[in-house]
């Protein structure tokens, strides 16, 4: 992988991680273009090593997008770390719901990790994914737009629910198939719970700082050695990097068109995806 190649990753990551098009299936795309872990002659031992690096490298570099939020939101994980030490209550509150809703994805992404990534890792199910995910955003957004626009409609954060965070969580799962987007299925969720729509994505925000900051350490830890016998230091400092300039300008670009609009821009931004990329596989 080059320096080049890794910037590229690093945007696609950064750009994609909290936007409701997937950034798992994204970086499949990409890698596929640059043709990365395609190299000529390798064995079937050194090909299934280097998907295994090219995996955790793709995971790791989440943390650039996971320090972006972190920072966007200090505010919000200021609160909750003061509820931790039992200074504020709302924030304690917030952090039970965050921590509630992380665990479904925890348990069942422990049991299927392999099986998600030996049937679900490839083009078809990436293409059907953003298909399916598209209409179903176009169908939601058009039954959310039938009464008031604004993203005030629902309930604010504050009054979130551990039963509601639970079923965030619960639909958060879907999302381990690759292409679906996590962003999507939990931002969804939230409002079909009954948040408002700028609530569900601050939720979203926040859950995706524990479920992807867990993923990238589990990754980090079990195949942190092959990821850095394969990829050079500076190749992932590059990606990291990058992915955390993206995801800053992503989130609140993301934050003030959903402030104003709806999320059927990204419904036809996944049909017309599928649609292009489907030909070529």
């Amino acid at each position: 992988m080059s320096i080049g190649q890794a910037a590229i990753l690093g945007v696609v990551e950064g750009v994609t991680e909290y936007l409701p098009v997937s950034s798992t299936g994204h970086l499949l795309l990409a890698e596929k273009i640059m043709g990365i872990g395609n190299a000529a002659g390798q064995s079937p031992v050194e090909e299934e090593r280097t998907k295994e690096a090219l995996d955790a490298y793709t995971i790791c570099i989440q943390l650039g997008a996971i320090i972006a939020v972190l920072g966007l939101y200090f505010r919000r994980v200021r609160q909750m770390l003061a509820g931790l030490m039992g200074k504020d209550e709302a924030g304690r509150r917030m952090l039970i719901n965050v921590v509630v809703g992380f665990m479904p994805a925890a348990v069942i992404g422990l049991l299927f990790n392999k099986i998600i990534k030996s049937y679900l890792f490839g083009a078809w199910p990436v293409v059907a994914a953003w298909f399916v995910g598209g209409v179903a955003i176009l169908v939601f957004s058009r039954w959310h737009d039938r009464g008031d626009k604004t993203s005030g409609r629902g309930m604010a954060l504050g009054e979130l629910t551990w039963k509601m965070a639970l079923v965030i969580g619960f639909a958060q799962c879907i999302a381990m198939w690759p292409g679906v987007s996590r962003s999507l299925v939990t931002i969804v969720a939230g409002v079909l719970t009954g948040m408002s729509m700028a609530a569900a994505v601050e939720f979203s925000f926040l859950l995706g700082v524990v479920t992807l900051g867990a993923a990238t350490a589990y990754d980090a830890l079990k195949h942190g050695q092959v990821m850095l016998e394969t990829f050079t230091v500076s190749s992932l400092a590059v990606g990291l990097v990058f992915a955390f300039i993206a995801a800053v300008i992503s989130v609140k670009w993301m934050v003030a068109y959903l402030n104003k609009h709806g999320l059927a821009i990204f419904g036809y931004y996944r049909v017309a995806l599928a649609l292009v990329v489907a030909p070529f596989i």
